[in-house]
């Protein structure tokens, strides 16, 4: 077979600029988002081109193309970065020519490239490469080896750092590490283990680097432990407030230039391993605009970056957020850039007084009271501007707040463009209906299959059965997308969110939601896909694989409509193609590949571990012997069914799961 084509980077839609589209946009019809104005456009464009060559057909397969004419076909053509036609295999290989690469997928099952509404890929790129990953470990004993086995191969003054994307109720001890366990795995390597927005573990070492002694005070909202003798133990709590989180991790070395730029190309590999196109990046503390954009605008320049990233602009500056804001509308614009790489407007962060922390070990806490003076005036700058914005509000008090304060701006300055409530676990739905009457959404995430238990633990099993209440949300019409909020908290993997939004299942396996809350699964893919495309505003231009939309889509590794629901988070991509352009290959698809520098530094994780995409795919994960899975330090493993004693105490003997069922009773193994 031919080479993979490469887009004309004179018609590629990618290298369309958007400033006076955007401009128009503003006057008139914003509120479809910039990209809505290239609809038509793209359309005409493939539809009139019917009768020239595609560039690349994937034929024989089962591709889910959402367009209501045509929903599932067997074969895509693409040209020039977008969908060409679709159809019969017959009727799309009368695009082929000579120079049309050709690929036969064997009745694979093809998807719309995966759009993750809201995580922070442009941090999370620049420490990719310095981050152990515990995302589908089975045990914790196994997590401890991972940690003692990178700790050794950490050169000072580096850290090992597990960052988010775990739970405890993960492992087969379904427990958390002790701070003697990570002291036992690292005695000399500083090492800060991130529990969701809850707390972090740091071992002696970090405690030392981070300058964090006996005399050292608590932070606004955190909590430093200590012991009876007034010594740190290296437990911070968040009490609810993150920072004392975020700033001690911040104390840590970072990357070099050149390594964040690899660690940023081997993240978006990352999501493209999991079929991941498209995300919209929240912003993040410490993540400064302009500075902190340098690496992915570098990329973006030199044409390597393999994910479409539209992103927000976090206000970074305690009691200064308006001076951001009225920095950034003198900047830049909403749909600023191409679509590889856009401005989307303002938040998830508009005003630090109005962070309502999700931290479901804690009460939940009460929004400042100088909260609406704070944001009334940045929420009034952008609906000025015509600037999107979006804000992160976990709980309905929180979420009820700000609407009235959306209607009070409203009432003056009609919003022209979307807003977006971030989260909204507990939403009502009177506040559902004022967010759909003022033209807002609502980007939902899986983080509730991380913190399920703790939420049950504190408001109870009846109060998590709509937390939060997507399908209420569906039922109001109002735009719903789907995200992970990675990678500080849940897993940036779309599989376990699909997963969670189909089962109602946490990553413990805890059922949170009657029936009635549990999406199918065509309903939730469309949350992946068309559903987030609005969040950006370009609902017109990606989402589904109609005719004259971006040519982004994934072929998977196992059909996700019919494997069993456990099976769906065992789910990667085989090949994804963005933009026309095939950004990763695995698989009977491998020989197409696009090649990788190895990460950097030599250190780095990356080099030592499967990730968590690959991970999940590895018959081990569900048959290794656990080495210690219960109390007493027992060691005898089943390679089958696994060793779960502890599970006995916590929860009834779980008759449905032969593996857990076995552990339970001490299978060792006499149930072969």
């Amino acid at each position: 077979m031919d080479a993979p084509s490469s887009d004309n980077p004179q018609t590629s839609p990618d290298n369309v600029s958007r400033r006076e589209v955007v401009k128009k946009a503003a006057k008139g019809t914003a509120a479809l988002g910039a990209f809505a104005l290239l609809g038509p456009l793209a359309t005409t464009r493939s539809h009139g081109g019917n009768n020239v060559l595609a560039d690349l057909i994937l034929r024989n397969g089962n591709i889910t193309t959402f367009d209501p004419k045509n929903p599932e076909v067997s074969a895509i053509a693409i040209k020039d970065g977008l969908v060409q036609e679709i159809g019969s295999d017959s009727e799309i290989m009368a695009l082929a020519g000579d120079k049309t690469q050709v690929i036969n997928l064997d009745g694979k099952r093809v998807i719309p490239g995966l759009n993750d509404s809201h995580m922070h890929l442009i941090r999370g790129g620049l420490n990719y490469n310095m981050e152990l990953r515990w995302e589908n470990v089975p045990s914790l004993a196994d997590a401890l080896r991972m940690l003692k086995e990178q700790a050794d191969h950490t050169p000072a003054p580096q850290w090992v750092r597990v960052v988010g994307g775990w739970s405890e109720f993960q492992f087969a001890e379904r427990r958390m590490p002790t701070l003697a366990e990570i002291n036992r795995a690292a005695p000399d390597t500083p090492v800060f283990i991130l529990h969701l927005y809850s707390h972090a573990l740091l071992n002696r070492a970090a405690l030392r680097a981070a300058g964090i002694q006996r005399d050292t005070p608590n932070p606004p909202g955190g909590v430093i432990e200590k012991d009876a003798n007034g010594e740190p133990t290296g437990m911070l709590i968040a009490k609810p407030s993150a920072m004392i989180l975020y700033t001690t991790l911040a104390t840590g070395p970072k990357l070099p230039i050149q390594d964040q730029i690899n660690s940023t190309r081997h993240f978006m590999r990352e999501m493209n391993r999991l079929g991941i196109t498209s995300v919209i990046d929240a912003g993040g503390g410490g993540q400064n605009y302009p500075d902190d954009y340098q690496v992915v605008q570098k990329l973006h320049d030199e044409k390597q970056l393999t994910v479409r990233i539209a992103y927000n602009l976090f206000a970074q500056n305690a009691g200064a957020e308006l001076g951001d804001y009225e920095r950034w509308v003198r900047m830049t614009e909403p749909g600023a850039g191409s679509a590889m790489l856009r401005m989307n407007g303002g938040g998830e962060n508009l005003t630090w007084s109005a962070a309502d922390f999700e931290n479901f070990l804690e009460p939940r806490p009460e929004l400042a009271p100088t909260m609406e003076k704070e944001l009334e005036p940045i929420v009034a700058l952008l609906a000025e501007n015509a600037w999107p914005f979006r804000i992160h509000a976990t709980y309905d008090e929180s979420i009820d707040r700000f609407l009235t304060l959306f209607e009070r701006v409203n009432g003056k300055t009609p919003f022209k463009t979307r807003f977006i409530i971030d989260h909204a676990e507990t939403v009502s739905e009177r506040n559902m209906e004022r967010i759909k009457a003022l033209g807002g959404g609502i980007a939902t995430q899986h983080r509730m299959a991380f913190q399920g238990e703790y939420f049950v633990d504190r408001y109870g099993a009846d109060a998590a059965k709509t937390t939060p209440p997507i399908a209420k949300m569906l039922a109001m019409d109002l735009p719903v997308g789907a995200g992970t909020d990675a990678t500080r908290v849940a897993s940036y993997d779309p599989w376990t969110a699909l997963y969670w939004m189909t089962t109602g299942k946490t990553v413990g396996g805890l059922s949170l939601y009657d029936r009635e809350n549990i999406l199918d699964r065509a309903t939730a893919l469309r949350l992946w896909t068309e559903g987030s495309a609005w969040f950006s505003g370009e609902h017109a231009v990606k989402g589904s694989l109609r005719p004259g939309q971006f040519a982004d889509l994934a072929v998977l590794s196992q059909d996700y409509f019919k494997v069993s629901d456990t099976a769906i988070r065992q789910t990667v991509a085989e090949l994804t193609v963005v933009g026309g352009n095939i950004v990763y290959a695995a698989g009977p698809f491998s020989r197409f590949d696009p090649p990788l520098p190895p990460a950097s530094p030599d250190w780095s994780p990356v080099n030592r571990e499967a990730s968590p995409a690959m991970r999940q795919t590895s018959a081990p994960i569900q048959a290794r012997a656990f080495s210690r899975a219960c109390s007493d330090g027992c060691t005898s493993g089943c390679a089958l069914h696994g060793h779960n004693h502890q599970i006995a105490w916590n929860s009834p003997i779980p008759a449905g799961n032969q593996r857990d069922f076995w552990g339970v009773l001490g299978c060792s193994c006499f149930a072969v």
